[in-house]
This record gives C-alpha cells, sequence and structure tokens, in this order.
C-alpha cells in the first residue's frame, strides 16, 4: 500500500470519517495559503485540480475556478513546483483529466507528480477499461490511482472499480457534474451499500456535499466526503485562507459528531 491508502485505511480502522476537500491548483495568487488551512482544519487528504480546459465533469463552480487559473497563465508544472515546496503533513490527490496524463506520456506525467510529493491521482474520464497504461504508470510512481464509480454502474463493472482502485473508492452521489446539492438523494447510499459488498477500502461520497449537514447525511453510510464546489465557490466570492478553514472547520466538526455518535 501507498501512502494515501495506508493513511486512509487507517481513518477507517479508527472509526474517523475522511475529509477531502478540493483545489483548484492557481485559482489565486494565495492558493497554496488554502491547502495550508485546510489541514489546519482537519482534512486527512487534499484534491488539487491541475486546470484543464474541457472538464467534462465539472460543474460550472469548478470549471470557474479552472477557467480562472488557466486565464492567470498557470501551468502543471507551476502547481507542481509550488506543491514541491509546502511539504504538508497530510497526503495530496492530484485531480485532473485523461488528455492531461496522457499528453506527453503516463509514465513521464505520474514521476512529475511523485517528485513534487504528490500520493494519488483521480482522472474522472478514466473509464475502468481504458486505464492502462495510466494505472502502469501510477503504481511505478508509488501513486494511488483512485477511481469513481457512479449510480449508474453495473455491478460487474463496479466490482472491477473496486478491484483495481487504490487509496479509497471514490463514489459519485449522482449522475451529473460536481455541484452542491439542497439534499441528497437515496442514489448515493444505494452506491456505498453495493460498493461496501465487493471492496474493503474505504468509500469516499463526492459530487454534492455543501455542508455540514450533507457531510453529516453523507457519512452515515460512507467513510468519508470530497467537497470541491462549495469550497470553490467561496474562494471565487472571495473568501479567505481563513474563512474556508472555518468552513471546513464546520465540516469536520458534523463528521466528528457522527462518528462519535
Amino acid at each position: 500500500m501507498n501512502a494515501l491508502e495506508i493513511r486512509a485505511r487507517a481513518a477507517k480502522a479508527a472509526g474517523r470519517k475522511l475529509l477531502v476537500p478540493y483545489v483548484t491548483g492557481g485559482v489565486t495568487d494565495n492558493w497554496t495559503d488554502l491547502l495550508r488551512a485546510a489541514v489546519d482544519a482537519g482534512a486527512d487528504a487534499i484534491e488539487v485540480g491541475l486546470p484543464f480546459s474541457d472538464p467534462i465533469l465539472d460543474g460550472p463552480v469548478v470549471q470557474e475556478s479552472s477557467h480562472r487559473a488557466l486565464l492567470r497563465g498557470v501551468t502543471t508544472r507551476q502547481i507542481l513546483d509550488e506543491v514541491t515546496r509546502l511539504a504538508l503533513p497530510v497526503p495530496l490527490i492530484a485531480f485532473t483529466y485523461a488528455n492531461l496524463v496522457l499528453h506527453g506520456g503516463a509514465g513521464g506525467f505520474c514521476a512529475a507528480l511523485a517528485d513534487a510529493g504528490v500520493d494519488g491521482l483521480i482522472v474522472p474520464d478514466l473509464p475502468v477499461d481504458e486505464m492502462e497504461p495510466v494505472s502502469t504508470a501510477a503504481a511505478g510512481s508509488m501513486l494511488d490511482l483512485a477511481l469513481l464509480a457512479s449510480p449508474a454502474t453495473v455491478p460487474q463493472r463496479l466490482d472491477e472499480i473496486a478491484t483495481r482502485s487504490r487509496g479509497f473508492v471514490y463514489a459519485v452521489s449522482v449522475m451529473a457534474t460536481t455541484g452542491e446539492q439542497s439534499t441528497l438523494g437515496q442514489a448515493g447510499e444505494r452506491l456505498v451499500t453495493s460498493l461496501r459488498q465487493v471492496t474493503d477500502l474505504p468509500v469516499v461520497l463526492g459530487f454534492g456535499i455543501s455542508g455540514p449537514q450533507q457531510a453529516a447525511e453523507a457519512v452515515g453510510y460512507a467513510d468519508g466526503v470530497a467537497v470541491g464546489s462549495a469550497l470553490m465557490r467561496r474562494v471565487l466570492d472571495g473568501a479567505s485562507a481563513a474563512e474556508l478553514g472555518d468552513f471546513l472547520a464546520q465540516l469536520r466538526t458534523a463528521l466528528d459528531a457522527t462518528a462519535n455518535g
């Protein structure tokens, strides 16, 4: 097991619910302060979005955050250079699209992530039956390639995703792009229940977690939550790192209360 999976499994074994926030790399001049604030607020791992011009699974908020980063002239290399200097005490997970991973070769891409201190990789548009050579490159660089499952995933494919995922399994709560939801439907719960039958990996629920109430509801059946749009909306609206940290601390409190309840 690599660093991300070791930490995720340890949290699950200890009864701690995982908090996995998402931050778009380069979205602001001081974007790395957002990562530090997330650590201080109790994040267990952090997804760092590598901006891409056609983020098909991202909703309007995360799309706008990527657009804003690209307008600033941010590149993947610049983001990784900044990440290298951070030495954060929690695993970092690169979140990006297959075109960016494969363009210059998956091996070189994954090696660059590892050299920067990144521990995991999520490629939401990478089907499980097309994950080579990315999975081989990730394994060779000791990166945990976490795979996504959706409510529309058929049982046979769900089993393959659960078997081949590393770190955790990312359960998508709705058949939609990323974004905040006022309530969580039952599809996510059914998906998590199905995944639990075929894997002992932690299952993290994402897409739709907008605040403490949804986070607490989600970890009534999942092992943790991934939160992106709710954070990036605040950043786009001008929230400081401290304000973002305060919001994440509220989520952490809600998760801990559920775990201890």
